[in-house]
């Protein structure tokens, strides 16, 4: 998978002196393999990092999207435009990445919701077949206890 230049800084950033987080933390925590992180480390010493070749907004990741979301609103709104301009995006992108955000949200509440009913349907059935089963269960020990008993009785006056 190829990672836009912002998603790599800001890994960097962590990993990095002066906030120098571990690798194993950040990887956890952003979804980046680790190798993938220490070869950007490696690329960073040598210079090349820099020299990554920027991904549009559109080619961007969903991932780097919400990463993108996060930093700028981090920041204060007279150094959100000087931000936005470095990255090569318009205030527009960062709205409208917010609307897919709340929309993918939105989207997985309502599967979460349906299966839920789902699960709760399918244990009200499988409830109301356990009862069922016990009361059969119940109505067998009867008729085997009130056999030995017939039987118990039957013997007795057979004995006399």
């Amino acid at each position: 998978m190829r990672y836009g230049r912002a998603i790599k800084e800001s890994v960097l950033k962590r990993v990095l002196p002066p906030s120098a987080e571990s690798i194993r933390s950040v990887s956890i925590d952003v979804g980046i393999a680790q190798q993938t992180i220490r070869n950007w480390m490696a690329k960073s010493d040598q210079g090349i990092l820099g020299d990554d070749v920027q991904l549009g907004p559109r080619q961007l990741g969903a991932s780097e999207k919400f990463a993108l979301i996060l930093e700028a609103a981090s920041l204060k709104e007279e150094d959100r435009g000087t931000w936005i301009r470095e990255k090569g995006l318009h205030s527009e992108h960062l709205q409208l990445w917010q609307q897919e955000l709340r929309e993918t949200m939105t989207d997985k509440n309502n599967k979460d919701k349906q299966s839920l009913k789902d699960a709760k349907k399918r244990i009200k059935k499988l409830e109301k077949e356990l009862n069922r089963k016990d009361k059969a269960l119940a109505e067998m020990a009867a008729l085997v206890t009130l056999k030995k008993k017939l039987h118990q009785i039957l013997e007795d006056d057979q004995d006399d």
